[in-house]
């Protein structure tokens, strides 16, 4: 009878969600802990999985939402928590589906690796109400998000990241870590709003385009990747404003220097 019920709360780990459960209790006990550390009223897990993160949330007694793609993963969930009258799983994809259940939140989860930049692209571009986000990456990921100029993993996911938030990395995990292991590292970052110095909301999406456009081809100067976009004395005259030289590279352009580049094109028409 045991190993039945047991049975009834396991969840096969499937490659086309990109799933890798973690199992490091260490590792469960630290995000559980950060993603409570605020006084958010509510919470929302992406990607829960078999509930290994879920249990500790719920136990905490905010309304939590749970979104995951996998039906499987859903009706585990069910099974596993009954009796939880504030829990609240959702089947659906946490790219495109709708958040609106409310909030402000503590956002958390061990987003699926095939979908996580588009999970936290959405959340920095959309306006769902978050206090924190407690998220794992792909090592790889997590590297470019905390990106500095100069560096190879410096793009447009670390300037759009860091004028939206204040980002740290609470953990590094090894394959070990999850079931079934990854072949690669992981890392676990907090992201915090930024405040009044945040980039508006508004702007983020055109934002990123610019950051696009601009880190279209890496060795390539800035003014020549803005030649799509803008005459050459425009593009010229954008970088003298910002005090840049022409020579400049948009792996070099911290990310201030990006806000101001990206006002002074607000006031520009393109070619």
């Amino acid at each position: 009878m045991e190993h039945e019920q047991a049975e009834l709360l396991t969840l096969v780990p499937k490659k086309q969600f990109g799933q890798h459960f973690l199992i490091q209790k260490s590792a469960i006990q630290a995000i559980v802990a950060a993603a409570l550390a605020t006084p958010a009223p509510h919470l929302l897990e992406i990607g829960p999985g078999p509930g290994v993160l879920t249990e500790g949330l719920l136990a905490d007694g905010r309304p939590l939402w749970a979104v995951d793609l996998d039906p499987d993963a859903i009706a585990v969930l069910g099974r596993r928590f009954p009796q939880a009258a504030h829990f609240h799983p959702v089947q659906g994809d946490a790219v495109r589906a709708s958040l609106d259940f409310g909030g402000p939140f503590s956002v958390v989860g061990n987003l699926p690796y095939n979908a996580a930049t588009a999970i936290l692209t959405r959340f920095l571009l959309e306006p769902v109400p978050w206090t924190r986000m407690v998220f794992m990456f792909q090592l790889e990921v997590a590297r470019k998000l905390l990106g500095r100029p100069g560096e190879k993993d410096y793009g447009p996911l670390s300037v759009l990241a860091q004028l939206s938030c204040r980002l740290s990395r609470l953990l590094k995990l090894g394959p070990g870590a999850f079931r079934p292991a990854p072949k690669v590292d992981s890392a676990v970052l907090l992201f915090e709003p930024r405040g009044a110095d945040a980039l508006p909301l508004e702007q983020r999406r055109a934002f990123l385009a610019l950051l696009h456009v601009s880190f279209q081809h890496r060795r390539k100067t800035l003014l020549n990747n803005w030649l799509v976009r803008f005459t050459p004395d425009q593009a010229r005259g954008l970088l003298a404003s910002a005090s840049l030289p022409a020579t400049i590279r948009a792996e070099a352009v911290p990310p201030e220097a990006w806000r101001t580049l990206f006002q002074l094109t607000l006031s520009s028409a393109p070619s």
